[in-house]
């Protein structure tokens, strides 16, 4: 199931939002744009539901931070603002959708779909890449028809990887959704499981497991996949 960040001050219309949602998605909450690029850093987010108007930061100012930061993680804007020049605006600052207040809820929902979408949010119970497949019912993976060996952990860790293919994931996102823990042994937590992993798919040409410096990790898949 995707999760969905929303990022709205007015307390009521936070709740209402996520009423309407939480049988269809994880739900995170933020009161602003700067508690809600803490958490960002923190836990992995599919999609960002977000109001422009708050105090501290508001929604261009943190859809500006994220996009230049590298995060591409979608965005649709909640707004009363809807002239011609908001949008450009919110455009320009890496929105990728609007909905205007009072909101639709239903029309919300199929934005929200739409948008997940055109990202190709993985809610896949199985990955099949040449050759190569995983499967997350049976906590199996094979290559060439011969199955590897992995610990439950391991097996969680790849799947989440291979689920957002080139999106990259902080360690600390990585700790959280596969380990549901955040402690100071945790890049060894991370480093370890990912050196096992190279190991045992060292074989596998389809995808590769990726370091990127001083953030995280991310699965890159083969250009003949």
């Amino acid at each position: 199931m995707a999760t969905i960040l929303i990022v709205e001050d007015d307390e009521g219309a936070r709740i209402l939002t996520e009423a309407n949602l939480k049988r269809f998605y994880n739900i995170e909450t933020a009161k602003n744009g700067k508690e809600a690029l803490a958490l960002i850093y923190d836990k992995h987010v599919d999609l960002i539901l977000s109001d422009i108007m708050m105090p501290e930061m508001d929604g261009y100012e943190m859809a500006k931070a994220l996009r230049e930061s590298g995060n591409d993680t979608p965005i649709i804007f909640m707004t009363a603002k809807q002239s011609t020049e908001d949008k450009i605006e919110g455009f320009s600052s890496g929105v990728d959708d609007y909905v205007v207040k009072p909101i639709d809820y239903s029309e919300l929902l199929w934005r929200i779909k739409a948008v997940l979408r055109r990202y190709q949010i993985s809610e896949a119970r199985k990955i099949k890449l040449g050759d190569f497949s995983v499967d997350s019912e049976s906590y199996t993976a094979e290559y060439k028809g011969e199955k590897i060996d992995l610990t439950r952990k391991e097996f969680d860790l790849l799947f989440k990887l291979l689920s957002y293919p080139n999106r990259i994931f902080t360690k600390n996102q990585l700790l959280d959704d596969v380990w549901g823990i955040s402690t100071p042994s945790g890049d060894d937590t991370i480093k370890v499981h990912v050196s096992k992993l190279r190991n045992k798919l060292q074989k596998v040409t389809e995808f590769d497991i990726v370091s990127v410096k001083g953030i995280g990790y991310k699965a890159v898949i083969g250009e003949g996949v």
